[in-house]
């Protein structure tokens, strides 16, 4: 840890923008629900600045674990954060992306009208102020997504509806921000410019983020680690370590695949070198 410590603070050193936490240290973490037990002795070390992919089948506890770090449910075991010094902090502002927002598509509400409910404490209807005005466009810029500022939420797309849920999540700007299947339903476009303000948005606040994700190319393309749980944790490591990994494949059923991952190391070893 005191090495990410280290990190944090050469980079913080140079960006006002960085939050002063630095590490989410989940120990012993247990879920049970009713008779179920759906988390099993979690152990975890959540940096600032990586993006912690959770991955696993149905039914592993990824959303519940996402849960349990919110509060939502109650779980055994501890949860600490650490600042930049290495002291335990009190607890973080956490931001929270969902699978998908239910609400009715029909409704005559547009996207400054969600953002003035969370912000102001008056009516969305009352006349809003021009400083407030400002906040819900700096807001949206973060995330590419200024110009939606006065559409009917109805009508957005599913990528533009998850940007502006990114947005919200952003503020104020957390230091650990929760991502739960953000993505799903969103075409490739969408998709690609969601994960590209994810990663400027981490790298200018220095975030600790937690995707999860059943998009297993996704996570190998934007993850720094990745965790597979089913239960409890299975493995723990960099991608490259993760999916080389027979306990992955047999996790998820891909024993053919693991079978032409090493086919394909092999021949890359054996190419001479030109």
């Amino acid at each position: 840890m005191e090495d990410n410590i280290k990190k944090h603070n050469e980079k913080c050193h140079l960006n006002m923008s960085c939050s002063g936490y630095c590490c989410t240290k989940i120990q012993g973490f247990s879920v049970k629900i009713g008779k179920t037990q759906i988390l099993k002795d979690v152990n975890l070390h959540l940096h600032c600045g990586e993006l912690t992919a959770v991955i696993g089948p149905n039914g592993a506890g990824k959303s519940t674990l996402l849960k349990a770090i919110l509060g939502e449910v109650k779980h055994e075991g501890t949860i600490t954060f650490n600042g930049s010094s290495g002291n335990i902090t009190s607890r973080p502002i956490v931001g929270y992306v969902p699978q998908q927002l239910e609400f009715d598509t029909a409704a005559p509400v547009s996207v400054k009208d969600v953002f003035v409910s969370c912000m102001s404490k008056k009516p969305a209807w009352y006349k809003s102020s021009r400083q407030l005005l400002q906040k819900i466009i700096d807001c949206l810029s973060r995330v590419q997504a200024e110009g939606l500022i006065n559409k009917r939420l109805g009508s957005l797309s599913g990528g533009e509806l998850q940007r502006v849920l990114l947005a919200l999540a952003l503020e104020p700007m957390p230091q650990l921000l929760l991502l739960d299947e953000p993505v799903s339903g969103v075409d490739k476009k969408g998709l690609d410019v969601f994960y590209e303000i994810v990663s400027r948005i981490r790298e200018i606040y220095d975030l600790s983020i937690i995707l999860v994700s059943h998009d297993l190319d996704l996570v190998k393309k934007h993850a720094d680690r990745v965790v597979l749980i089913d239960g409890t944790v299975i493995l723990n490591g960099t991608p490259k370590e993760v999916f080389s990994d027979k306990r992955l494949h047999e996790t998820f059923g891909l024993t053919g695949i693991f079978d032409n991952a090493r086919t394909e190391d092999r021949r890359k070893v054996d190419e001479p070198d030109i």
